[in-house]
């Protein structure tokens, strides 16, 4: 699949690079030296406090985006930390969060912020990241001014180019560029680029008439120059005459797009009108399949029609994708609503997310082809949805990572396809922690957890909102945003209960417990484990059971309460010798080996650790032994055998590879909870949204 993708996406990518930049010349000049320019600061004496900004004002397919990519291309040798980019709206004009822009801000500069973090926090540490960096940032499609004041970078070495359809009132000091059409000449060879330069070079003036009727609009030439070069033995005056006969109404693009649009065949001018469900705009072979009912080959061949005529952006990517232009979106919104019906449209969406769901199934099961049902699973998918390799599958995640995003909040957004995205959102998290890992994907996580909390409050479904609430708690937890965790796992306990969900409840009155520890309230973190402890006695569940009375007694070794603790350590070791488990029985063992020293008793200490020393080497667990020798060693130490201590210590060198260091990470510190269960940020999700497994 992917090798076919490639080679097809390849001729749009050509044919869009040969497009070169035009025209321009007195703004680019003005831009450059707007950068020079004294600003209201530097005349009163004062350092700037800022960068400075470069406001592009136009109308959507005025060509504002190109010239400001052909500015940064100009000086970007000037700011050697490098280019960011931000895109500020989506294609329905809908501003996009500073949240996520910041986040994706941080992303790009390897900083990523803590998962859950507020708008005034990445933005902070958008600032921060930058204040030592000489950088340029491109925020395309700005709504309003608040979303670049909030991203400004409080240095001047940074350049701030910002693009938007008019004026940012409330940013000082800065002067929009605002663009009309281009100048008569580079319209002209704009146009002869794309229709090709024998009809334009015959009848000049006919070619100029066309550019002053499409008032020299970049986007409006562009999908005229394709129309020409589609039909070669039409005249220039021919096309100008037939925009003519469009009327005055609207603008020339809308003008020439309606032209553009009838032209096609039927097949194609539907798939056209609903690439404007396109997720974020960004369409790739699979999702112009999907939506148009075709197949996958037939939807690469005409998506690289709809490049060659100007209504599609090739993106510059190793796998075909492509981009429904801003300034056609809604245009193509206009179309579909007037000339599909909306049951089709509907059908249209729900094909899509399906599509999506299947592609992120086989995604995540070609790296799990160790177990044969799901090497069978691989085997019944269509061709066309399988990944050649995990590396392929890796790559195609990665790439469309946004458009995955965008799919997913859309999904909700919709309301009306919640079963379709819960699916989507399950897929979603299972295959971003198989290639990924729950730690990378942490922020992706995050939304994606949010969003399964707003269909499961909308659709009442407490179970959902507790496995939500718990994964959102869990995120939260692991990037010490404690506080914020406790709350999360409080309204978890509650919606659990409400479900009559014993999981989620029980899971929740653990993570309490863990909540209140990290905080030092280590009376109710007992008090919390001692509640989940009698659920778990109640189901007969003994090996959480036993786990659950080793966070009782690190809670008790926090406080200092060693009778308490060990007695629970105790029950520890008890429950994981009867179930068996050697690997827990040798860590219970340590703990309680650790808290008999901290009470005083080293001989009782010594010989746990021994007998924790040869359960760790039964089990297999070398760092544990290593880290049990290190135990030893200390205990040796106290009892005034400092040669018995040094071949402890030899021993649990050489287990580490002559690596010593490594050994404070063999196990906790003294007095941290070993048995913090590490649980899968997506595992409630999972259990709670994968019926189609």
């Amino acid at each position: 699949m992917a090798e076919q993708a490639v080679a097809s996406g390849g001729r749009a990518a050509d044919m869009a690079s040969a497009l070169q930049f035009l025209g321009r010349t007195r703004e680019l000049k003005e831009l450059r030296a707007d950068i020079e320019r004294a600003g209201l600061d530097t005349l009163s004496g004062r350092k700037a406090p800022r960068a400075r900004v470069l406001l592009i004002a136009g109308r959507p397919g005025s060509g504002r985006t190109a010239l400001a990519e052909e500015l940064v291309r100009q000086v970007a040798d000037r700011y050697p930390d490098g280019v960011l980019r931000a895109r500020l709206s989506e294609p329905d004009g809908t501003p996009v969060p500073i949240e996520r822009a910041a986040r994706e801000l941080l992303t790009a500069l390897d900083r990523p912020a803590p998962p859950g973090a507020d708008e005034d926090d990445l933005t902070a540490a958008l600032r921060e990241a930058l204040a030592e960096r000489r950088a340029l940032l491109l925020l395309d499609d700005a709504a309003e001014a608040e979303q670049v004041d909030a991203l400004l970078p409080d240095t001047p070495q940074c350049l701030v180019v910002a693009v938007s359809h008019g004026p940012l009132t409330g940013i000082p000091g800065v002067r929009p560029c605002t663009l009309g059409g281009l100048d008569t000449k580079s319209a002209v060879e704009l146009l002869s680029r794309q229709a090709g330069s024998v009809r334009i070079t015959v009848d000049p003036r006919a070619a100029e008439g066309l550019v002053e009727v499409l008032q020299g609009q970049p986007a409006a030439l562009l999908m005229a120059g394709g129309w020409l070069a589609a039909r070669p033995k039409v005249a220039v005056a021919d096309l100008a005459k037939q925009v003519h006969a469009e009327g005055e109404e609207g603008a020339p693009l809308s003008r020439v797009f309606r032209l553009v649009h009838a032209s096609l065949p039927g097949p194609a001018a539907r798939m056209l009108r609903l690439l404007s469900l396109a997720p974020g705009g960004l369409v790739d072979p699979h999702t112009a399949s999907a939506l148009a009912g075709c197949s996958v080959d037939g939807a690469c061949a005409t998506l690289d029609e709809f490049v060659a005529l100007g209504l599609l952006h090739a993106v510059d990517s190793p796998l075909p994708q492509y981009e429904v232009p801003a300034c056609l979106h809604p245009l193509l919104t206009a179309l579909t609503e007037t000339q599909d019906r909306p049951g089709e449209i509907q059908l249209a969406r729900a094909r899509m997310l399906e599509r999506t769901v299947r592609l992120l199934q086989s995604c995540r099961a070609i790296t799990e082809t160790d177990d044969p049902e799901t090497r069978q699973k691989l085997l019944d998918t269509p061709r066309a949805l399988r990944f050649p390799n995990p590396r392929a599958a890796a790559d195609w995640i990665e790439i469309r990572r946004p458009a995955l995003l965008a799919s997913a909040r859309a999904a909700v957004a919709d309301g009306e396809l919640d079963t379709l995205a819960r699916r989507l959102m399950s897929q979603l998290v299972r295959a971003m922690v198989a290639h990924f890992g729950t730690q990378a994907a942490a922020g992706d996580l995050y939304g994606i957890h949010r969003l399964v909390l707003d269909v499961a409050e909308r659709r009442n479904l407490p179970r959902e909102k507790a496995a939500a609430l718990l994964n959102l708690g869990d995120l939260d937890a692991r990037t010490g945003r404690t506080k914020a965790a406790l709350v999360s796992y409080r309204a978890a306990l509650d919606a659990g209960r409400e479900a009559n969900d014993p999981y989620a409840t029980g899971r929740a009155m653990e993570s309490v417990g863990g909540a209140h520890l990290e905080l030092g309230d280590y009376d109710r973190a007992a008090d919390w484990f001692g509640r989940a402890l009698v659920q778990r006695l109640a189901r007969g569940e003994r090996a959480d059971a036993a786990r659950l009375y080793g966070r009782i007694g690190a809670a008790h070794t926090f406080a200092g309460r060693y009778g308490e603790a060990l007695r629970n350590w105790r029950a520890a070791v008890a429950g994981h010798r009867k179930n068996g488990d050697l690997a827990a029985h040798a860590r219970a063992l340590s703990e309680l080996a650790r808290v008999q020293e901290y009470a005083g008793r080293p001989e009782e200490s010594l010989r746990t650790c021994r007998e924790a020393v040869e359960l760790a080497r039964r089990a297999g667990d070398t760092r544990l032994q290593a880290a049990l020798f290190l135990r030893l060693a200390d205990t040796l130490e106290h009892l005034g055998d400092p040669a018995a201590a040094q071949l402890h210590r030899g021993a649990a060198q050489r287990m580490l590879g002559e690596e010593p260091q490594e050994s404070d990470a063999a196990e906790p510190e003294p007095g941290q909870d070993a048995f913090e269960p590490e649980h899968d940020a997506n595992a409630c999700e999972i259990r709670s949204a994968s019926a189609e497994d």
